[in-house]
């Protein structure tokens, strides 16, 4: 029987594709922040200058699937980590945005054959999201531990 894992010390050589939403930028840049950080102590450079890791922003999580759509399919990438947040208001508004968002993003990893990240938040208060974002934990350290995971593992499967 063949057991096939993705490691966090294998890093090198991954090249890793961030899409951030600026809206809830108060929440999704202390995403960011987090990942890089678990990106950094991974041996990924996160360096303005980086070969291996490339930031982009887009509006809202709203956006996100189409422009990781084009990043993965674009063969340059390992991996695409998605962060957003997505936070409850008085209308039906976030129902849409979280399913499409979550749709979105899963049918980029299937069609692609490229891992993308879910790390879009979706909670019901704006202290759900800094939970989450920092002040308890930090998920994008996770996300990108998770990206380092899977861009290795999909590197150890045969295709």
């Amino acid at each position: 029987m063949t057991v096939f894992e993705g490691r966090f010390t294998d890093a090198g050589g991954l090249r890793i594709a961030v899409v951030v939403a600026r809206f809830n930028d108060l929440v999704t840049g202390k995403l960011l922040s987090g990942c890089l950080d678990c990106l950094s102590r991974h041996g990924i450079d996160v360096a303005e200058t980086s070969s291996q890791l490339d930031l982009a922003w887009v509006p809202g999580s709203f956006e996100i699937p189409l422009l990781a759509k084009r990043l993965a399919s674009s063969g340059r990438y390992d991996v695409v980590i998605t962060l957003g947040a997505v936070i409850r208001g008085d209308t039906p508004h976030f129902d849409v945005v979280v399913a499409e968002v979550s749709k979105g993003v899963a049918a980029v990893a299937r069609e692609s054959g490229v891992p993308v990240i879910f790390g879009v938040l979706t909670t019901d208060t704006l202290q759900q999201a800094l939970e989450r974002a920092g002040i308890k934990s930090n998920l994008g350290w996770n996300y990108g531990l998770q990206a380092l995971e899977m861009g290795s593992l999909m590197r150890s499967v045969p295709a």
